[in-house]
């Protein structure tokens, strides 16, 4: 079997804590994304990645999120990138290189998004918009948000950050601002946006 070529770029990210390594190749089916906020999340039945769990291996990985073609690792506040960028690109790129799994072979059969025949026309609208107007957006900044839930009665949408996303300090701007905008504008009923588990 040849081994394709691996090219790894390294993108800066709102969030100065998260990195993101954009590979020349998809990792995740479009419109699917993992989060693993520990080591522990990482072996999780349903969701495991050999991946995320061996980056959790140096001490400075805090979180790692994989989506389209790249994976997001958040640091500790106490290492600067410049120690550890280079060891963890290279890392990654053996990585690849060998071919290691990134998900165990249930985990992206079991998380693939079907739209539910129970949502409604308004968590449908909901859905839609984040998938065409948002996701893009965060995922060039190495993160995601994903819909958890819509309160008909108060109008509030709960969405999950992920990746760079998580612990931004600019997180909170995009939602209000961007987010909240779009949604109230777009679907009758949404009165706001909150982030969940955050």
């Amino acid at each position: 079997m040849l081994n394709r070529p691996v090219y790894i770029y390294t993108e800066l990210s709102p969030n100065p804590n998260s990195m993101k390594f954009v590979l020349n190749f998809e990792l995740v089916p479009d419109g699917l994304s993992f989060d693993y906020p520990s080591h522990a999340a990482a072996l999780e039945a349903g969701k495991a990645s050999p991946l995320a769990a061996d980056l959790f291996q140096f001490p400075h990985v805090q979180r790692v999120f994989i989506a389209s073609n790249f994976v997001t690792i958040t640091k500790d506040d106490a290492t600067p990138w410049e120690e550890v960028l280079y060891d963890t690109k290279q890392f990654i790129k053996i990585y690849f290189e060998e071919n290691q799994p990134v998900f165990e072979p249930q985990t992206i059969e079991s998380n693939t998004m079907v739209v539910e025949e129970n949502d409604t026309p308004a968590v449908q609208q909901i859905k839609a918009a984040l998938d065409q107007y948002v996701r893009p957006a965060v995922e060039s900044d190495g993160g995601a948000i994903n819909f958890h839930s819509f309160d008909e009665d108060s109008g509030a949408v709960k969405v999950l950050l992920q990746g760079s996303c998580s612990g931004c300090p600019s997180s909170t701007l995009t939602l209000k601002s961007g987010i909240e905008n779009l949604l109230t504008r777009m679907v009758p009923g949404v009165k706001t946006v909150v982030a969940e588990g955050v």
